[in-house]
């Protein structure tokens, strides 16, 4: 366990390392992909944005323009052009075959790109969280700080046959999760939900769900899913940890305990305290990565 922990504690630095060699040395393939622009966005997504903005959005409201299934609060929604789409692949493929140093997604994925050290965390994920997925968050789930989701881990990842194929059940470090379908061409591997992770049953019920291109599915983070495996080519993901320090500056979502909050570098995991000197952002050691 002792050697775990001083595993997880170095993750963060490993990565700015990383991070700053990239920055240097990598030549984008597609430097437009790196820069949120509202010409990425599919229509019908910018349309569910200037609802939930309007002055009398509410949750039904909302229900009209996005796919919900069963009662677990998991919605299916329109998010990217599929151009946008092959450009962002495209890239990610690139940096890819390049001889950057390159980190794990999470404990689970064992290929992928961590978004922040290709540089795409302050121009790209995060103008996306603040101006077009907190409106829709705020109503969606309110009580999980969907009006105040104030940080986020963004990282892609990748299914083929020759590499990772499928994902087992788990629940994420995040309180709203958005995982959308990049492509490319594949069969089978749909997602599978079960269980909130704080009211688990004996026998949990499960629903499959499939990916759509270009597509977004939202769910709380804390429900039990994964992903089946897939049958032939490859499927790129992007998926987005979204968080509320308000919500689990309370509760960590991992251990279900009080945090003991400690310095960091970044976001911390979602976990922030503010002190008389200003102390920079903290983070909840038991639930690192």
């Amino acid at each position: 366990i002792e050697a775990e922990v001083q595993r997880r504690k170095q993750l963060i630095h490993q990565s700015v390392e990383r991070k700053a060699i990239i920055s240097k040395c990598y030549k984008r393939k597609h430097p437009e992909v790196y820069i949120l622009q509202e010409s990425f966005l599919a229509p019908d997504f910018l349309e569910i944005v200037r609802y939930c903005t309007s002055p009398d959005a509410h949750l039904h409201g909302l229900l009209r323009y996005i796919e919900s299934f069963s009662d677990k609060r998991i919605y299916r929604l329109p998010v990217f052009t599929e151009e946008f789409c092959q450009a962002f692949v495209d890239e990610l493929e690139n940096f890819e075959q390049s001889d950057m140093p390159k980190g794990r997604p999470n404990t689970m994925n064992n290929y992928g790109v961590l978004l922040n050290e290709l540089g795409m965390d302050e121009t790209l994920i995060t103008p996306l969280r603040e101006n077009y997925l907190r409106p829709i968050t705020a109503l969606l789930y309110p009580d999980l700080g969907g009006a105040s989701l104030d940080s986020h881990k963004a990282f892609v990842v990748k299914y083929s046959l020759h590499e990772d194929l499928d994902l087992s059940s788990h629940y994420d470090n995040a309180e709203v999760t958005l995982n959308v379908s990049l492509g490319k061409d594949f069969t089978e591997g749909n997602l599978y939900f079960g269980d909130f992770s704080q009211d688990p049953t004996p026998v949990p019920k499960y629903i499959e769900i499939e990916h759509v291109g270009a597509q977004g599915l939202l769910h709380r983070g804390g429900q039990i899913h994964g992903a089946l495996p897939i049958a032939s080519g490859e499927r790129w993901n992007l998926i987005i940890w979204m968080r509320s320090s308000a919500i689990r500056n309370q509760l960590c979502p991992m251990c279900n305990k009080k945090p003991e909050l400690v310095e960091a570098e970044g976001f911390g995991d979602g976990f922030t305290e503010t002190l008389e000197d200003d102390a920079p952002e903290t983070v909840n050691l038991c639930s690192l990565w």
